[in-house]
Parts: structure tokens; sequence; C-alpha cells
């Protein structure tokens, strides 16, 4: 069962990133192709104005997601790296409850806001604007059950030390593991 699950959230995952790479294509395409013909031919497409938008607030909402399920969000580390790991656990779910209750914030407030976005067409495409900020729908489900996981995984004993610090830094792991490498050659050539 759990590896039917796994399997599930993976492909939710996969069809969030090809739902992004759409939402790109689709703003480059548009732009690109509405600055070509306003520069060369003086017209342009009324859509490549508002679509790009649209694409762009789900990339937004939807890359928060990936983001979170990365652990690849910006943060500071300075006070949590000087913590014991009992304390490092206890900032760790302080900052999972606030992440779940925010994203239910969100989820609740799209939904309080439902009937009036609904009821709200944009004004060249004429389409309905849940299809736009419905995505926070998506978005505030997603993160609370991600941050409930954590806080479940977390209440299990499953949460590893080295993800109690959500911040990464580009480049951070291959800079560790050579520093490391250098201490372990400086060591092992000090000896005689």
């Amino acid at each position: 069962m759990s590896s039917l699950l796994k399997t599930a959230v993976d492909g939710f995952y996969r069809i969030i990133e090809i739902i992004l790479v759409a939402c790109m294509t689709v703003m480059l395409i548009m732009v690109f192709g509405n600055v070509v013909l306003r520069l060369f031919f003086n017209t342009g497409i009324d859509l490549s104005e508002e679509i790009p938008r649209f694409a762009f607030v789900w990339m937004t909402f939807l890359g928060g997601i990936i983001g979170l399920h990365r652990r690849s969000h910006l943060g500071v580390d300075m006070v949590v790296q000087a913590l014991p790991v009992l304390g490092r656990k206890v900032c760790w779910a302080i900052s999972q409850v606030i992440m779940l209750i925010c994203s239910l914030f969100i989820f609740y407030g799209t939904w309080l806001q439902h009937d009036i976005i609904a009821g709200n067409a944009s004004p060249v495409a004429q389409i309905s604007m849940l299809w736009v900020y419905g995505v926070s729908y998506v978005t505030g489900a997603a993160i609370a059950l991600i941050c409930l996981s954590n806080l479940i995984r977390l209440a299990r004993g499953e949460v590893a030390d080295n993800e109690l610090i959500d911040v990464h830094e580009e480049g951070l792991a291959e800079g560790i593991e050579a520093e490391r490498d250098m201490k372990a050659h400086m060591a092992g050539g000090a000896k005689p």
C-alpha cells in the first residue's frame, strides 16, 4: 500500500512539474510572439497580455508546492544551526505548524471567495476567474498535507537531523564535502 501511495504522490509532483513547464512555455511563446507582431507588423494578440499573466499566477502557486516538497525555499538558519537537536526539532515543528495554518487560511480564503471569483470573467478571454485563482485550492491543500505529513513524521521520530535545517544553499553540499576531504587529507598528510 505504501509503494502505491508513494507512486501516486510522485505522479502528483510530476504532473505539477509538467504544468509548470507548460506555463513557462505558454508565457515565452505568447510574449515573444506578441513582441514580434508589435515590432514588425504593428499589431498584436490581445490574449497574449492576459494568458501569460494567468500562467504566472499558476507558476507561482504550483511552484510553492514543489519548493516546499524539495525543501528549496528561502530561509535564515543562523539561529537554528546554533541550537541542539531538540531545539532544532522544536523550531522545525513550529515552522511546520505556522505553514500549516497559513495554507489552511489560503484554502479557506479561496473557499470564502469562491462565488465571487467564479462569477467574474476575465476581460479578454472571458473565462471564469476561478480557472485563474482556483489554483490556490490545490496549493493550500497540498501544502497543508505536506506540513501535516512532516509533523506526523516528526512525532514518529522519522525526521533525520539533516532535515531540521531547511535551508540549502546552492553548491553548499559540494563545498562541505570538499572541506571534509581537505581535512581528511591534511590529517592523513600530517602523520609521519
